[in-house]
């Protein structure tokens, strides 16, 4: 970087990240973290009409994994795949005129739906959101190799924590099963294998976890994932039956049109297909762009795991790239991409840079209005956050690339900060 250049950009990227050292993190955080439950609870009371009448009833995501479940329970869980059977659960569990909300998981998620269903819906709802991020917080915690209270607090403090509680969603453990499995992969490699296998329930997660485990010669994690997933699939084709999946597979192959259509809402994707249609590109370039990014992402992680770079380097590449190349991917999977920084923070061979703490803050404000930013600016607020945190720790794998191999020393000279 030329010296004029840099004494430019230094000085405000500096007094930036001064706010994410030591006390003065913790305390930004905690402000955060403040407001985000006013607002949180503010959100509860709107829409339970507790601040003014509704004019109709609403939902969360939660109410289609419940739906689910009850269908399956009742011994009909093909209905879960049929939207006028599932909307209509829905409405029986939570109540009448509430927004459709789509169910399209394999039929091994609702092995855990069916078990939630069996309780009342509040309790399960309740349940589902604290076990799971428990769960979260105690393997970040695991990574960062801190237990502070400062490090619930900063890990509490991100936006999608509070999307993921009020949506109901399965970010927390989505991200507990990636994160505690790059945490076990040298030591115990087959538990690694069997959590990896686990996220067979959103199968476009796992997407690069083979190439991942191929790459690095981690061959008994590969075989105890394949052998986890297979066993989850079996467990669901022996309770659900064939017709069940036969019905999945329908379902699956239509969805494309909900997710070209906007029904779901571009400012809601975190990956590039979403950020093209929010832009306002075709369909036809929105693909394109996406197989591209998908493409770009696979093939870091092949290098970087065929190189075998530091673990943290590694496991963040891998749950970054996985949010990119995810073909669907929302505002709340960003729960991934903390267990990426957690890693990045754990990485003690490449600090933070000043530059790289000033994006994080600013994505982080960013993200607490991701839907109205998207909607009303058209921002890609979340595919940004998601893009964003892959270059910088595809900048970082590819420096220690060059470090581990004279091929790559072209790299620091060119990009080097």
């Amino acid at each position: 970087m030329p010296p004029e250049f840099r004494q430019a950009t230094e000085p405000p990227f500096a007094a930036i990240a001064g706010l994410l050292t030591g006390p003065r993190l913790a305390r930004a955080c905690a402000a955060l973290l403040a407001l985000e439950m006013a607002v949180f609870l503010f959100l509860i009371a709107g829409t339970h009409g507790w601040i003014v009448p509704l004019e109709r009833a609403t939902t969360t995501d939660f109410a289609s994994f419940y739906a689910a479940g009850k269908l399956a329970g009742a011994g009909t869980p093909a209905l879960a795949y049929d939207q006028a059977a599932h909307h209509a659960m829905e409405q029986a569990v939570t109540a009448p005129g509430i927004e459709y909300q789509f169910f399209n998981y394999p039929p091994v998620y609702l092995l855990l739906c069916a078990a939630l269903a069996q309780l009342p819906y509040l309790v399960a709802f309740v349940l589902f959101i604290a076990i799971t991020l428990l769960f979260y917080l105690a393997v970040a915690r695991r990574i960062v190799v801190d237990r502070s209270p400062a490090a619930i607090v900063v890990l509490l403090s991100f936006p999608m924590v509070f999307w993921t509680m009020g949506l109901g969603q399965n970010a927390f453990l989505t991200a507990a099963l990636f994160g505690l499995a790059t945490v076990l992969l040298e030591s115990r490699p087959i538990a690694a294998g069997l959590l990896f296998g686990l996220l067979c329930y959103k199968p476009h997660f796992g997407l690069l976890v083979p190439i991942a485990l191929a790459a690095g010669s981690y061959w008994r994690s590969f075989v105890a994932a394949a052998s986890s997933a297979g066993a989850l699939v079996l467990a669901s084709l022996l309770m659900f039956g064939w017709e069940t999946w036969h019905a999945f597979f329908v379902t699956a192959g239509a969805a494309h049109a909900v997710y070209e259509s906007g029904r779901i809402l571009f400012a809601g994707f975190a990956n590039p297909f979403g950020a093209v249609r929010l832009l306002g590109g075709p369909v036809a370039l929105a693909y394109a762009v996406q197989g591209l990014a998908s493409l770009a992402a696979a093939g870091l992680v092949l290098i970087v795991w065929r190189y075998r770079l530091s673990l943290p380097l590694r496991a963040a590449i891998l749950a970054s790239a996985t949010l990119v190349a995810a073909p669907v991917a929302i505002f709340y999977d960003l729960m991934l991409g903390t267990i990426a920084v957690c890693w990045l923070v754990r990485d003690d061979g490449q600090p933070l840079s000043a530059a790289e703490k000033t994006f994080f803050v600013a994505i982080t404000i960013l993200l607490l209005d991701v839907r109205h930013l998207g909607e009303s600016c058209h921002l890609p607020v979340a595919a940004t956050a998601a893009l964003g945190l892959f270059v910088i720790i595809a900048r970082r794998a590819l420096r220690e690339l060059a470090q581990q191999d004279p091929a790559w020393s072209w790299w620091p000279k060119r990009y080097a900060a």
